[in-house]
């Protein structure tokens, strides 16, 4: 595994123009490259501080954050919950028993009351219009934990996994195939910024939003990057770098469990499809996973990053956190992108 990463001297903070305290993160498409190219920095500097040399930095002591929960989660609770507490933080989960979201009270005044009483709010909702809301109303961050549309902190944690194993991200070709789901909207918000190129394989009437697809080809046009759009799996895989792949039925959809089983043969990532990808090919996926989306041979297999990806949104949720709540600046080099 290549790194690229260096340090500046001791205790000499490294020097940036990107300034996010204050900033939500709602989305990617609102990020500039520099600014997610920063958040990728704050996650390596702060893993290499905290996990590798056994720093304690309470970054976060006295703050609190509210951590609002529509739907069940693994990672984006533990990683957000442990990593802000690492950092010194107190945070608070809630749940629908505790706070349901526009029903026992408008999300105007929830926004408000947790502007007075916490540091920040993260969110996993169903509806991005409900985020949208929250943000406009609140005073303090807003951070998008998973909506319909987007889940940007799943993929800032793609990116630094990529970037460790390869060294770079630009010039990288990635190439998705499954679902036009939220996950997927967030690499096609971000990816071209970075200089990679995006093949995207959805069944029929799977394709992400049009509105999607046109933002991402003006990126695409932007940055002078490539972007595909096919139906064929094998196409999608063809000279890619990073297999990328994410369930099939999502929270929510468990009702067209059958129509989708259906749609989606033949889209299971398989050693077959990883022949057709570039010779350093490797494989991601943001869990939890179902044997169909994947064969074990690739999911367990030298060339998957998954576990690592899995870690790797602690270290990135808690780069947001101090990016947008503190002044803090990186000891560690600017790493190469």
């Amino acid at each position: 595994i290549q790194s690229g990463f260096h340090f500046v001297k001791p205790g000499e903070p490294a020097q940036t123009n990107v300034h996010l305290k204050g900033r939500d993160l709602l989305t990617l498409q609102n990020y500039t490259a520099e600014e997610i190219k920063y958040l990728l920095w704050v996650a390596s500097d702060l893993k290499r501080r905290i996990k590798h040399k056994g720093e304690y930095l309470p970054l976060l002591q006295g703050k609190s954050l509210a951590m609002i929960f529509e739907k069940r989660s693994t990672r984006t609770r533990l990683s957000t919950e442990t990593g802000f507490a690492l950092l010194g933080g107190h945070p608070c989960f809630l749940t629908t028993q505790d706070i349901h979201l526009g029903v026992n009270e408008s999300l105007t005044d929830t926004a408000r009351v947790l502007s007075g009483m916490t540091d920040a709010i993260l969110a996993r909702v169903y509806k991005q219009s409900d985020l949208d809301l929250l943000a406009k109303e609140a005073s303090i961050p807003v951070i998008n934990g998973l909506s319909d549309s987007y889940h940007p902190i799943q993929i800032v944690a793609d990116y630094l996994t990529l970037q460790e194993h390869y060294g770079r991200l630009n010039g990288l070709t990635i190439s998705w195939i499954g679902d036009g789901n939220n996950v997927l909207n967030s690499i096609m918000m971000s990816a071209a910024k970075l200089g990679m190129h995006l093949h995207v394989a959805t069944p029929k009437s799977f394709e992400p939003d049009h509105r999607i697809i046109k933002i991402a080809e003006q990126y695409s046009k932007e940055y002078g990057t490539k972007l595909l759009l096919t139906t064929d799996p094998l196409e999608a895989a063809s000279g890619a770098n990073v297999l990328v792949t994410d369930t099939w039925i999502s929270m929510g959809q468990e009702q067209e469990k059958i129509e989708r089983l259906r749609a989606f043969q033949g889209y299971q990532i398989t050693m077959q499809t990883a022949k057709a990808a570039a010779s350093d090919w490797t494989f991601l996926h943001c869990l939890p996973r179902k044997p169909e989306e994947v064969e074990d041979r690739v999911f367990y297999s030298s060339r998957s990053l998954v576990f690592q990806e899995a870690e790797n949104r602690k270290w990135t949720i808690m780069a947001v956190m101090v990016s947008l709540l503190t002044d803090y600046s990186p000891q560690l080099q600017k790493p190469t992108f």
